[in-house]
């Protein structure tokens, strides 16, 4: 930073250069600027460009590569012990080949002339829905401070930046996480008017904050446009490979987000607030995501095509337009299985799902997702993975769910094995007929499939017609006695109306209790009562609710910074 600088005798931007190098710099910068044709001139300041730094007293000779060409800090003003002076023409002979080739090589007409422009993405002149794709590599928090790296070559074409308006997170600026976020959310709402309708963006990500991730997912959504994948990127093996977890950020991450077509837009006004809405929303997203993704003779699961993430989405989608969520999570999951085919966890338009069947027969198997245990959310995703494979009695699941939640973050309020079974899947107690998740698993047994057989063929047990088995074996029933099953979705209602009724209690509590900050408390509860809060439209509830938890609890988490940052929007009060 300056005082940095200023302690080191930097004052001036003449100061980074000994006098001979300011002299031969200043000499060759001369020159270019004078050159009559426009296309040299502009090759030539761009050649002359790459000294600005190399020449500095920044520069230092590197023993590993035995070199001291351009060898400085990057991303950085840092003074070495002991820099390194180069002449220009030394740091420029082999670039000058290089762009000498360059220039020769690509003599384009100019129809095939490529216009670059350089402008604010908070202001930028772009017409409205003009352009067919976004690629954006956006400044992230406080990594790099590229405004004021940028001020050694502006000193060199008088011309700087306005930095008060520098998409950044600098507590030395007074520039808040709060700020870093309304200035990303200005820049997406920008891409957002011109980019044209039914048309992609690409966001690339490099910050290990989640914090910052979570800002600009926010930022993303509320500008209106819907995510479609996230995926990490491999540098070193140059792949790409899915992310579901919030705070899975400590590689690079591609998001790939589209802006809804004109007509899903237009539905949506007529529709807002009915299950119709919904459904066109789901149609229109389904259409946009990949049907098919393998990777070494492995089909992916898309974790965009899952129940509950498509249900994530449609919610946002609403909340983002001011608009009352009609479904509830459990009468969402049912209506999606009524209306679109399941394979394999997913979910397809009937156009896709041959597609999808085909391409299924040229893999061996379907990869699963691997789920991190971090609060209830994420255990109840894994739970529900683990009874989906085989249903299981609370003693073989227990040693295997004490595995898991050793990530178990420190906010989130311990919950038992016993507790999240029960209000959230189901147990046969051995009354009854056997549920059909059950008999399914049992039919993987040769020796119990075997039994079964036996059995409906002497009509002593009998398959019903929703799958189920009514016997009075001891051996099946002894078998199948005190397993957990994972609730068909049409009759998960009651369950949800059950731990919604637990959760928004918990909520209450919060909202009476005396204490300013929650340290401990239940993230789902919370995220319960803000959405019953934002059907009843009191956004009182939620800003007050919200400002008692801890500052960097809010901002990582991707729903709870929605309702709030929407609620302050409705209200109009400041964050």
């Amino acid at each position: 930073d300056s005082n940095h600088l200023a302690e080191r005798g930097i004052t001036h931007y003449h100061q980074f250069y000994l006098p001979r190098a300011l002299h031969a710099l200043s000499t060759m910068w001369r020159i270019a600027g004078e050159w009559p044709d426009v296309r040299v001139r502009g090759f030539l300041k761009f050649m002359v460009e790459q000294c600005f730094w190399g020449v500095t007293i920044q520069n230092f000779y590197c023993a590993a590569t035995y070199s001291k060409v351009n060898q400085f800090v990057r991303n950085a003003y840092y003074l070495p012990p002991a820099s390194t002076e180069t002449s220009p023409w030394y740091v420029l002979e082999g670039k000058y080949k290089r762009l000498l080739k360059m220039l020769l090589a690509n003599q384009l007409p100019t129809s095939r002339q490529v216009t670059i422009s350089t402008a604010s993405s908070l202001q930028s002149p772009i017409p409205d829905k003009s352009v067919d794709y976004i690629y954006t590599d956006p400044p992230f928090g406080d990594a790099i401070k590229y405004g004021d790296l940028n001020l050694l070559i502006e000193a060199w074409h008088n011309l700087f930046s306005r930095l008060e308006n520098e998409v950044l997170w600098d507590e030395l600026k007074n520039k808040t996480l709060s700020v870093y976020s309304a200035l990303m959310r200005r820049a997406f709402a920008e891409y957002y008017r011109v980019l044209k309708p039914g048309r992609w963006m690409t966001v690339v990500f490099h910050n290990s904050k989640n914090l910052v991730w979570t800002s600009i997912q926010e930022a993303i959504g509320n500008a209106g446009f819907v995510v479609a994948d996230v995926r990490t990127l491999d540098r070193e093996q140059g792949s790409f490979n899915q992310v579901t977890a919030a705070g899975a950020v400590k590689q690079d991450l591609v998001i790939s987000a589209y802006k809804p077509n004109g007509g899903l837009e237009e539905r949506f006004r007529l529709e807002a607030g009915t299950e119709e809405g919904v459904w066109d929303f789901v149609r229109t997203h389904l259409k946009q995501l990949p049907v098919f993704v393998s990777k070494d003779g492995q089909a992916e699961v898309i974790a965009e095509r899952q129940n509950y993430l498509l249900f994530d989405r449609m919610v946002a989608f609403h909340v983002q337009r001011g608009v009352t969520v009609p479904l509830s999570a459990a009468e969402f999951y049912a209506g999606v299985v009524q209306r679109f085919s399941e394979r394999d966890g997913m979910f397809f338009l009937p156009e896709q799902v041959t597609e999808y069947d085909k391409k299924r027969m040229t893999v061996r198997e379907v990869l699963q997702l691997q789920l991190f245990v971090t609060d209830e959310s994420s255990a109840i995703q894994w739970l529900k993975q683990q009874l989906l494979k085989k249903p299981q009695t609370f003693q073989e699941l227990h040693p295997q769910f004490l595995k898991e939640i050793g990530g178990w973050q420190k906010h989130e309020k311990p919950l038992e094995l016993s507790e999240l079974l029960e209000q959230n899947f189901l147990r046969y107690d051995g009354k009854g007929s056997i549920p059909v998740q059950i008999v399914s698993w049992m039919k993987q047994s040769s020796q119990l499939r075997e039994l079964i057989s036996v059995e409906v063929q002497s009509a002593k047990c009998e398959i019903e017609e929703s799958g189920a088995l009514r016997t009075t074996h001891l051996a099946l029933l002894r078998e199948a006695k005190d397993r957990w099953y994972v609730p068909d979705p049409n009759k998960a209602g009651d369950l949800e109306k059950l731990r919604e009724r637990s959760l928004l209690k918990e909520f209450e509590e919060y909202r009476g209790s005396s204490q300013k900050r929650l340290k401990v408390f239940r993230l789902e509860a919370v995220r319960a009562g803000f959405k019953k809060a934002w059907q009843e439209r009191d956004y009182d509830t939620i800003i007050t609710v919200a400002r008692k938890i801890p500052e960097n609890i809010l901002q990582e988490d991707p729903k709870l910074l929605m309702w709030y940052d929407q609620a302050l929007t409705r209200s109009g009060e400041d964050a």
